[in-house]
């Protein structure tokens, strides 16, 4: 039975693995840490932002909860330069001093991202051996987290692995990611009797996860007992074209008015225009592949309530 710290518990991704691991048997206490709210249920819960704080305040924190795993599903999707590295690197960095000096066998797991990769090749999926050369800030603070996480794991300084995640969608998506907006907008277009929606260009190709796959794969890597490689993908291994899925989504919502690409492009993915995961690795290590459907996943988001923020 393990007891496990989780990081980020109200946010998107990290309410489903809260989910996740409340259903797994092998999951003995979940402790979850975060900046501002509490997420639902009774378990136990710490106060601390991992950006502003001390590595010795966090590292005082893990020695009381005394966790067999620690999950980071913390992470900005946007924001200034300095805020974007505070986030997504010093917080990071802060998480992996503090877990080596208190925790030093938990396993690590911290979600990662497909803007690590940057721009993909049409017609071939990426695996964890393909080059990194993400087009954005994002991508690179990603990518600079990941690494820390990879290089602690190499110099046995604790047991670390880094899931890739591609582009989650489901119940809850913010608006934003690209069918979390279109999906607020198709709302608010039948809400005001609205005959369109307005969003960027949709040429580009994505490969769209569902989140309660992502919640499967965290938890896998979480608790399975054997060593992992340090970067495993967590995709559905297909590329879909934006404006299908934006499409099916409108069929799900029932949506019948225009869909305009009217709107710049997101500066995170501006570049990218084909990117598809290669899960071979991740099926090896964990037994791990997607079950849902995107229809499934486009089902999911659209007949939960609004979508909130991270």
């Amino acid at each position: 039975m393990s007891r496990v710290l989780l990081l980020g518990a109200s946010g998107f991704i990290g309410r489903h693995i809260h989910q996740a691991l409340h259903g797994d048997p092998r999951v003995e206490t979940v402790v979850c840490l975060g900046r501002h709210n509490r997420p639902a249920g009774s378990d136990p819960w710490v106060q601390h932002d991992l950006a502003a704080g001390s590595p010795q305040d966090l590292a005082s924190i893990i020695r009381e909860v005394r966790p067999d795993v620690v999950i980071n599903a913390v992470g900005s999707l946007a924001g200034s330069l300095l805020h974007l590295v505070e986030a997504n690197v010093l917080a990071v960095a802060k998480l992996l001093e503090a877990v080596a000096q208190a925790a030093p066998k938990a396993r690590l797991v911290k979600l990662g991202s497909a803007g690590e990769y940057g721009a993909g090749e049409p017609g071939l999926a990426v695996n964890e051996a393909s080059p990194a050369r993400p087009v954005s800030v994002y991508g690179i603070t990603r990518l600079a987290s990941a690494q820390l996480v990879a290089l602690a794991k190499t110099e046995g300084r604790l047991d670390g692995v880094v899931l890739r995640v591609f582009n989650p969608i489901g119940a809850g998506l913010p608006a934003e990611n690209l069918l979390g907006r279109a999906a607020a907008q198709m709302r608010s277009a039948q809400a005001e009797d609205r005959g369109y929606i307005e969003m960027g260009p949709l040429g580009a190709y994505r490969d769209f996860v569902d989140v309660r796959d992502v919640a499967r794969a965290v938890v896998s890597a979480a608790l399975t007992p054997q060593p992992l490689a340090p970067i495993l993908n967590v995709g559905s291994g297909h590329a879909v074209c934006n404006r299908e899925a934006v499409g099916l989504l409108g069929a799900v919502a029932g949506f019948r008015g225009e869909i305009r690409e009217s709107n710049p492009a997101p500066a995170r993915s501006a570049g990218v225009h084909w990117i598809q995961a290669d899960i071979t690795l991740i099926g090896q290590e964990l037994g791990w592949k997607p079950v849902y459907s995107l229809r499934d996943s486009a089902e999911y988001l659209w007949n939960a309530t609004a979508p909130v923020g991270v």
